[in-house]
């Protein structure tokens, strides 16, 4: 239908955005040309429920029609149609998810309002969860023209979303807007604090200031921009900050407090939200790139969910901004490691290989358990009743706070649509260094407190496991680390604030101890391998069977134990081998050797010491043993501490005591 607006009030719930000047790499988020083709998946056969090879799932090839052309966005929100071209908003960023609001709003009815001026056709279509395609409605529209079309979500209980295209005749025709609209009544709006913590990131997070200065219609319902400020290279420090700062109106305040880490900088935001009677509390990392419009959208669906709910925004790869990390997070509770929630899911998609449209999976509702604090919205009630992050400096912090919230009745949602880019997980290695000892401590923190099953389930067994492949590959300094984090779980939940500011120096003044923690610039500055000398002659080494898994271990312990190293190895290394190389079951097989770090700034020379495998293993194998033991009795303890030591009392301790904290 067409034609002049109702009397009554309709309420935005999504408004279409285009891609800023400076980002003409995520035109694919934003808008497709043509119709859906290239890589197309099939429909009706279970590898369109469970993708494998990209050969195993195509069922056709096409020419498809190309990108939109970046000089036809003529604002965020207006963008012209050349004559006889298609374009749809079929998207990630503007096509509507019906299934999610459907799921956890009120919201039964949408209306879509689009604004278009010249000839040319409105096609509205609409997905269900097996990614299938129907046409809704359309029509032909000449001059200024606001097509409205009435929707009722209630057909997308397991997925689907709704979206429109636009069809250009001999003219040409012009977007000047669009948005998704409900009558139904909405409350009043929320007042947000958004938060981001930093460490020596100053330019990433004055970037995001300017971002936000330049978009200050999203910071409506913002009542403060908090950064705080863990690090010595200081935002405030920064050319430009003053001016920034004064655009945005008086809305920033910088705190700088001592390093607690990301649970320590997010657990301030909790607080300071708390404090200054926000609703809400927006927690942002600092090495990402923000769509401001994600925060309008987070807050309006939050504002209109049934019952306080977290809602999150999904994470893009900042150096390929057009993939998507993943569409949700679950927490294996047998394993307690992240996990795909389900089978159709892909890591790591590729909007502009594959677009919305094209794929079937991406139609299914993941319903998650936490949302990364890359971007994730919080409400105060939320944080009032379950309390703050536990202080485990990183990691885990906001997997165990979305299963806490989980226990009490509150739901998570990541939300298709809002979105940050942020560094990703392919450049870093975080298994190995410094942080494998909070990687080993907060999972099983996390695990003892929330571990459904007998002794955490698989937990114990493939701790022991990582420790031998750490141990094999030669990397003692993080076998350090690792032990020293079962060493400190037996210390209980006090100590957990105790050292929060302080274990990560301690495990640094380490490094000296380890050649395996030594980093250097250049591959050059260490000696050069003798040739010939490299393990079976340099043969590809592949990663044993999962039957022989066992053998392999005892045998390759044992003869790590038992076989000298070559005596040249402590003066010359057997080889190079890349970070993509860098796999236990080719490590070790060397007694020495130069490996590259994932951020390709450095290399380490690993050497094998027998005497320290020996050791380590003995150390780590009777803590095992013990924590098996008194599993039961560490897991009551660690839960009945647990309101205490992420309340807001014990949290304003630490801030109280941390002598660098101003503002």
């Amino acid at each position: 239908m067409s034609g002049p607006e109702e009397s009554f009030e309709w309420s935005t719930l999504q408004r279409v955005i285009l891609p800023s000047p400076d980002q003409t790499d995520t035109i694919p988020l934003y808008v497709d040309a043509g119709p859906a083709s290239g890589i197309r998946l099939r429909e009706n056969d279970e590898l369109a429920r469970s993708p494998k090879l990209p050969e195993d799932k195509l069922q056709m090839f096409s020419s498809g029609g190309g990108q939109a052309h970046f000089e036809d966005l003529l604002s965020r929100q207006s963008m012209r149609v050349r004559a006889g071209e298609l374009i749809s908003f079929g998207t990630y960023f503007n096509a509507f998810p019906a299934s999610y609001w459907r799921r956890w709003t009120s919201v039964r009815d949408v209306r879509l309002a689009v604004r278009t001026s010249g000839a040319g056709t409105v096609t509205v279509y609409k997905s269900n969860a097996r990614g299938s395609v129907q046409r809704v409605d359309g029509h032909h529209v000449e001059g200024d023209t606001t097509s409205l079309f009435e929707l009722s979500l209630k057909p997308f209980g397991d997925g689907g979303w709704y979206w429109f295209d636009l069809a250009a005749s001999s003219e040409g025709l012009v977007l000047e807007s669009a948005v998704w609209e409900t009558s139904e009544a909405a409350r009043e709006s929320g007042q947000v604090t958004l938060e981001i913590t930093t460490m020596n990131k100053p330019d990433f997070c004055l970037n995001n200031a300017r971002i936000l200065a330049g978009n200050l219609d999203a910071l409506a319902n913002v009542k403060e921009i908090l950064i705080v400020d863990q690090g010595t290279q200081k935002v405030e420090d920064q050319e430009g900050f003053a001016e920034v700062s004064a655009s945005l109106g008086g809305k920033l305040r910088v705190i700088n407090q001592e390093n607690l880490g990301g649970s320590g900088g997010f657990a301030r935001g909790m607080y300071e939200a708390v404090e200054n009677g926000s609703d809400y509390v927006l927690l942002l990392d600092d090495d990402i790139v923000v769509e401001p419009e994600s925060i309008v959208r987070l807050l309006t669906f939050a504002d209109r969910c049934r019952k306080p709910t977290i809602v999150g925004g999904h994470m893009f790869d900042l150096y390929n901004r057009s993939v998507l990390h993943t569409f949700g997070e679950v927490v294996d509770p047998f394993r307690v490691v992240p996990a795909q929630p389900h089978a159709d899911m892909e890591l790591r998609h590729d909007f502009s290989v594959a677009n919305l449209r094209q794929t079937a999976w991406l139609h299914r509702r993941v319903d998650v358990d936490y949302n990364g604090w890359w971007m994730c919205m919080i409400p105060t009630r939320v944080i009032k009743e379950i309390g703050l992050s536990l202080p485990l400096f990183i990691k885990w912090d906001d997997a165990e706070y979305g299963l806490r919230a989980r226990e009490a009745g509150f739901s998570t949602v990541s939300l298709p649509g809002a979105a940050v880019w942020h560094v990703s997980w392919m450049d870093k290695d975080d298994m190995v260094g410094w942080q494998a000892y909070f990687h080993e401590r907060n999972r099983l923190v996390t695990t003892l407190i929330h571990s459904p099953y007998p002794k955490g389930g698989r937990v114990l067994r493939e701790s022991v496991q990582a420790d031998v492949k750490h141990l094999v590959s030669m990397q003692y300094f993080t076998e350090h680390g690792r032990i020293e984090a079962l060493k400190d779980i037996f210390k209980g939940p006090d100590d957990l604030h105790r050292v929060l500011a302080t274990k990560l120096p301690e495990i640094n003044l380490l490094k000296s101890d380890y050649p395996d923690a030594q980093l250097r610039d250049d591959v050059d500055d260490f000696p050069a391998p003798k040739l010939g000398r490299g393990p079976m002659g340099g043969a590809p080494i592949g990663m044993p069977r999962k039957k022989d898994l066992v053998s392999w271990g005892i045998k390759t312990v044992s003869r790590q134990l038992v076989k000298a190293p070559a005596p040249e190895s402590s003066e010359r290394p057997q080889g190079f081998l890349a970070h993509r190389d860098n796999r236990w079951f080719r490590l070790a097989h060397y007694d020495s050797v130069i490996v590259s770090n994932a951020e390709g700034t450095g290399a380490s020379w690993y050497r094998r010491d027998p005497r320290k495998l020996k050791s380590m293993l003995a150390e780590a194998t009777a803590l095992h043993l013990r924590l098996y033991r008194e599993w039961d009795e560490l897991a009551e303890q660690y839960r009945a501490a647990l309101p205490e030591i992420t309340s807001i009392a014990a949290w304003k301790k630490t801030f109280d005591a941390d002598p660098k904290e101003g503002r």
